[in-house]
């Protein structure tokens, strides 16, 4: 599997060779330096796929640059011999207070990504998200990893609904997360211009570029379809959906803008375990999350990928929670660093969910990758809240934060 070495003998390198991290991951000192490096690793369709969003990507600034308007008050003199990081999540207990959401076609990025991304996680103890546009049996998933929660698109039809929750229920997870923010396919601009679709088409531009970045043309692409066969979606209904390549793919999604209410409704009806909505950026939206049973919601803009122009969910994030009455509360999109974290928990989140650099850990290092990238976290988690003066997240609010712009 490719290691995504950087080059050897840095002054980095010569710092963090005391450390624990191995040599091929010494190099890596912050999730930006995943994601850095992806763009050589991968052709760039795909690499246009990961890091792209819609249209004008200004939702995918906004959510970043929403972290930038609030500066920390810390406080000093404070004892934080006994910092921890631990939260308690909808009645289970998390070694941090972040996790991995759900990031379609993980393992056409890095080898087996499903499976790395869910082991990793759970050896973190933190909570993987698995999504419906997976590539590898959502049973093969959970057993791999026993803190991963499953993510669903869904038609408004609930003869495809019901049996879906069925399976879920029976492969043994204990939170299912519906999206309600893809009612149709977003403009994706990007992925036009470098030549990425789904369902995958393979020509000569595809070809090209697998030969010029042998690293995922070896490690991944060509390691899946001899070890494992060709890609399917295993995952969006009862049973086995499309391969990749294959034209019924748009038919087989289904109509996603018939999802209403009502659904929800009937999932809360039939799901036992923890829901979870998704995608929710009103106020008003997470008060009927509410009323309709859901255990908890993700403020997020499907990081900029869905409609361009769309509030950064930090923005939001305060009303989101005063809205809540109760259900606990999580947040992604443009979440980088430690401090990021902070400032959302700071802000109301109860969790937050960090994707792209996870994914390109994956897709660079595998499973050890993954650990290290969320071990980069942990520890800027941790060495913020010494500086700020907390001994628990619990412990934060809004006292810590001042809006400077």
């Amino acid at each position: 599997m490719p290691d995504g070495s950087l080059p050897p003998a840095s002054p980095i390198a010569e710092k963090r060779a005391v450390s624990k991290v191995p040599a091929h991951l010494q190099n890596y000192l912050a999730l930006k330096d995943f994601e850095e490096a992806l763009e050589e690793h991968l052709p760039r369709m795909l690499w246009g796929f990961v890091t792209g969003a819609a249209e004008t990507d200004w939702s995918l600034r906004d959510n970043a640059e929403a972290y930038q308007d609030y500066a920390f008050i810390p406080r000093t003199l404070v004892s934080t011999v006994k910092r921890h990081a631990g939260t308690t999540l909808m009645g289970r207990s998390y070694a941090q207070p972040f996790g991995i959401p759900p990031m379609g076609a993980s393992a056409l990025i890095a080898y087996r990504g499903d499976l790395v991304l869910a082991q990793a996680a759970a050896a973190m103890n933190v909570p993987n998200i698995m999504s419906a546009s997976s590539l590898i049996k959502l049973e093969e998933v959970r057993k791999a990893g026993p803190t991963s929660w499953y993510q669903a698109y869904l038609p408004g039809e609930p003869a495809r609904i019901e049996p879906l929750v069925d399976r879920v229920a029976a492969a043994g997870f204990d939170t299912f997360v519906l999206t309600v923010d893809v009612p149709v396919s977003a403009n994706r601009e990007n992925n036009f211009r470098n030549g990425y679709s789904i369902p995958l088409k393979p020509n000569y531009r595809l070809i090209k570029e697998g030969v010029t970045h042998p690293k995922w043309l070896l490690g991944t692409f060509l390691r899946t379809i001899f070890g494992h066969g060709m890609p399917y979606f295993e995952n969006m209904d009862a049973g086995r959906g499309p391969p990749i390549v294959s034209r019924d793919l748009v038919r087989a999604v289904g109509k996603r803008d018939g999802l209403a209410w009502e659904h929800l409704a009937l999932i809360r009806k039939r799901w036992k375990g923890k829901l979870v909505v998704k995608g929710i950026l009103a106020a008003e939206d997470a008060a009927m999350c509410a009323d309709h049973g859901a255990d908890g919601v993700i403020v997020s803009t499907h990081g900029g990928r869905q409609l361009d122009g769309a509030i950064g969910p930090l923005r939001v994030l305060p009303e989101v929670k005063a809205a809540s009455q109760g259900m606990a509360v999580m947040i992604d999109s443009g979440i980088r660093r430690g401090t990021d974290v902070l400032k959302a928990l700071s802000l109301g989140a109860d969790f937050c969910f960090v994707g792209r650099p996870m994914l390109a850990a994956a897709a660079l290092a595998g499973e050890p990758g993954v650990r290290h990238a969320l071990q980069l976290l942990a520890d800027e988690v941790d060495r913020n809240m010494a500086m700020l003066g907390v001994n628990s997240v619990a412990e934060l609010g809004p006292k810590y934060l001042r809006k400077v712009r």
